[in-house]
């Protein structure tokens, strides 16, 4: 745990106000990037990262300090982040029509191998997705990912590089 993580811990616990601040301040830009590269959408990522935070600052009391702060901050937001998807399918908005919407500085639409990444990377099913984005972008070890999956880091370890196995074909096709 960071000295960062524990000074959040030690905030909360004597100022929530305060100690949230700290939180927000520390996370808000990781948890919107991890959101953002699972909804794709800009203004689903801020919606989703809101609703994230919430339930964050509401469900602190339940944080067990034997576990990453990190690990269970990103748990939440990813269950979020699911929890939108899952509300999206439901609305029968197929993943191409998703990729469809280009948001900001996301990805360079004129560099064509980003845009292949990304078709990539949601093409896998939500599992893979999740292990290669939290290992590839979030540089996150496989034990803290199983923290966040609920799963364990083997399971982990496996998703990720049948994730990054399929992302090679994909890049590869059409070459």
């Amino acid at each position: 745990m960071t000295t960062n993580d524990k000074n959040i811990i030690s905030m909360m616990r004597e100022d929530a106000e305060r100690g949230f601040r700290l939180l927000m301040k520390s996370y808000k830009e990781p948890l919107y990037w991890h959101i953002r590269r699972l909804v794709v959408s800009h203004d689903d990522a801020l919606d989703a990262a809101q609703e994230a935070f919430i339930r964050i600052f509401r469900s602190f009391g339940q944080y067990n300090e034997q576990n990453s702060l990190r690990a269970w901050i990103f748990r939440i937001a990813t269950n979020e982040a699911l929890r939108l998807i899952e509300r999206r399918r439901e609305d029968s908005m197929p993943i191409e029509k998703v990729f469809d919407i280009q948001a900001d500085s996301y990805i360079n639409y004129s560099d064509l191998e980003s845009v292949r990444l990304q078709k990539a990377i949601l093409s896998l099913p939500p599992k893979q997705q999740l292990a290669f984005n939290l290992r590839y972008y979030d540089e996150m070890d496989y034990d803290e990912i199983a923290q966040i999956a609920d799963t364990t880091a083997a399971s982990v370890k496996a998703s990720y590089h049948v994730a990054k196995e399929k992302i090679i074909k994909f890049m590869t096709q059409n070459d």
